[in-house]
């Protein structure tokens, strides 16, 4: 073909074509590379562009697409260089005599799959980014060696952001791992047909996350009610419990936009339907806080009892995940049952198993009026988490499994879209590359609350924006607490987590409030914001005020299509300090967030970024950036700057004096 450069040697061809603007696609296989369509972000993208080819005599080759060109040398070794300036953006490490060559393909599994993997040059000044949400705190994940696996508080969204220009995406949704070194940089897939990644140039960061949406898919717009605040705890076990606590919060004057109804409201695993005795009448709870304006989550979990009347059908259908080893995917509890319950997944990748799903939970749910679904343990969390184990409609676990959460989604997405809803959302605890498209935002999963966790939570937002996913929340307070709530450093967590919260997409407080997890799982302790005592109280209501005062400009923002929630050097590229500073960030382009993430801390350094003027809305003191400085955060005060000269100071200033 005249558009596509092919490598062959050793019975291995390479393809490399343009795949979108200042973009290159580049599969390897044995025998032939896949024209049908495989599970992955690109199955159902064109290619796009017409590239420039050149073949020379001496064996080299370069096909180059807008700003980006791949030089291959005569011995098929692939340079990655800015077209414009040539300058080299990502190369392949070459192989040297007997060595492992760059693009190495290893067969297992009888030949259907290969252990795959691919070899770049370190350089060492080079940052990484995005790779999904982890909680190893790092913003930079130079030197780390992430795992390409989905589990509770990891998220892996195998894209990352390179300071040198790039971005690239693995498209291999299987187990694998990427070593981001400081001698190599290598991706890993364990099993997959064909080496497969995309790689695209963009003249800024914002730039290589814009062509990366358009390649996998753009969230839509987030519904106004979203951006308010979100009450949660772990659990409100009947109807009157949560309507108590919604009363109790408006009388008290305090915003809510939305209450949220954990897991374990229904009679087994796999009902999708409320458990009547304690949740009477449904319709009419959603009915009337709906005109409180208030809008209902309900925690929607992929798992199916035995004991459920669903689970016969699921399982004679084959709508189930299957396992040559292992008869159930996890023991759990369950509201209907004394002692574990033996709960079994659902397979997403199954389009029947999708249907047949949302066809449950749209007569247990939305035809009740909800239009707002928690997407949790949809890793899925099994037992045996090796992916190898499990196979799926749509092929072996170690070959599609990172897939599942975008999978489960998809589920819902389909189904709201097929009812005309508009004005939907999903709330999923993992995700893969292109989710946002189906209207998803994802969460910090079951962390713990501790300050070290909120300190990690802050670069594990950033990346997660950088990932692709702009809607993104966390616990606020975290998960797992190992005190009660009159424990002096719990109250001031809660506090410096709400400040921090307050400029990330999604406004949430959750969180399991007891400190046996075993004994008391079936039912949380009070998580309201008047539970953790007067001084936190008083220090909590003016943060959802605030919320409620910069929610038109949250909206405005996240208009964009860019992380609300986002790096310094997103905006301010052009000094060091910020591709380094990852204890604050922008929230959009005009705040500048600072929360305190220390215990007992009432002061911080802040770096003020570029030449912008920031100002202090506490003294209303104006400073000008590119400088350091030392600034007092009592218990009482949200760390945060604004831009000199935005529309949204005033709003600020009217809701904090």
């Amino acid at each position: 073909m005249n558009d596509v450069l092919e490598i062959q040697a050793q019975g291995q061809v390479t393809r490399i074509e343009a795949w979108g603007p200042d973009a290159l696609r580049v599969r390897s296989a044995y025998g032939r590379i896949r024209i049908d369509e495989k599970p992955g972000a690109l199955e159902s993208v064109s290619p796009g562009g017409v590239p420039e080819i050149e073949r020379r005599d001496d064996g080299s080759s370069t096909i180059t697409n807008g700003r980006l060109r791949a030089a291959v040398d005569r011995r098929g070794t692939i340079t990655f260089v800015d077209s414009s300036s040539r300058l080299e953006i990502l190369g392949e490490r070459e192989q040297w005599l007997q060595s492992v060559p760059p693009r190495h393909l290893q067969p297992v599994a009888g030949g259907e799959l290969n252990k795959i993997t691919a070899t770049f040059h370190a350089y060492d000044t080079e940052r990484f980014y995005g790779l999904g949400q982890h909680r190893h705190g790092r913003l930079d994940q130079k030197g780390c060696v992430i795992d390409l696996v989905q589990q509770n508080a990891e998220i892996a969204i195998p894209f990352l952001v390179s300071s040198r220009g790039y971005g690239l995406l693995w498209n291999n949704p299987g187990a694998g791992r990427v070593e981001l070194g400081h001698n190599h940089t290598r991706w890993i897939a364990d099993g997959a047909p064909e080496l497969d990644y995309w790689i695209v140039r963009g003249e800024t960061i914002p730039d290589v996350l814009g062509r990366y949406a358009d390649l996998t898919g753009h969230a839509p717009a987030l519904p106004e009610w979203a951006t308010g605040f979100w009450q949660s705890r772990l659990r409100y076990d009947n109807q009157q419990e949560l309507m108590d606590v919604v009363h109790e919060h408006l009388d008290r004057g305090l915003p809510l936009s939305v209450i949220v109804i954990d897991f374990l409201h229904w009679k087994h695993h796999g009902d999708w339907s409320f458990d009547t005795d304690r949740w009477p009448d449904p319709a009419g709870m959603v009915a009337e806080l709906r005109e409180l304006g208030v809008e209902i989550m309900v925690s929607v979990w992929p798992t199916v009892s035995e004991r459920s009347p669903n689970f016969a059908r699921m399982h004679e259908d084959g709508l189930l995940l299957r396992s040559d080893q292992l008869s159930i995917g996890s023991r759990f509890v369950d509201a209907g049952a004394d002692g574990p319950a033996f709960l079994h997944y659902y397979d997403p990748s199954n389009p029947d198993a999708r249907r047949f799903i949302w066809e449950q939970v749209k007569t247990g749910y939305y035809d009740l009026g909800i239009r707002v679904f928690w997407l949790d343990a949809c890793e899925p969390e099994l037992v045996a988490p090796d992916p190898a184990q499990w196979r799926y409609h749509a092929g072996p676990g170690v070959a599609v499994a990172g897939l599942y959460p975008h999978w489960n989604a998809q589920a819902f997405h389909e189904g709201l879209t097929e009812a005309g809803e508009e004005n939907g959302l999903l709330f999923s605890r993992s995700a893969w590359a292109g989710t946002a498209k189906y209207g998803t935002a994802i969460w910090s999963g079951d962390i713990d609350a501790t300050f070290d966790a909120l300190r990690a939570v802050v670069p594990a937002g950033l990346n997660a924006g950088l990932s692709g996913m702009p809607w993104w929340s966390a616990d606020i307070g975290g998960f797992v607490t190992w005190v009660g709530n009159d424990d002096p450093e719990l109250r001031e967590l809660i506090v410096r987590w709400f400040q921090f919260q307050v400029f990330t997409p999604l406004f949430r407080l959750h969180g399991h409030r007891r400190p046996d997890l075993s004994d008391e799982l079936l039912r949380g302790a009070p998580n309201e914001v008047w539970s953790f005592g007067p001084d936190a109280y008083d220090a909590i209501v003016p943060v959802l005020r605030l919320r409620e005062a910069i929610r038109p400009y949250l909206s405005a923002q996240l208009a964009t299509g860019q992380p609300l929630m986002r790096p310094l050097f997103f905006d301010f590229p052009d000094q060091e300090e910020s591709w380094t500073v990852d204890d604050q960030f922008l929230c959009g382009t005009d705040i500048l967030a600072t929360p305190v993430l220390e215990y007992q801390a009432r002061s911080r350094r802040v770096w003020l970024p570029g030449s912008a003027k920031w100002i202090d809305p506490w003294t209303s003191t104006v400073l000008p950036g590119g400088q350091w400085i030392t600034v007092d955060v009592p218990l009482n005060h949200t760390g945060f700057f604004v831009r000199d000269g935005s529309d949204v100071a005033d709003a600020i200033s009217k809701a904090i004096t």
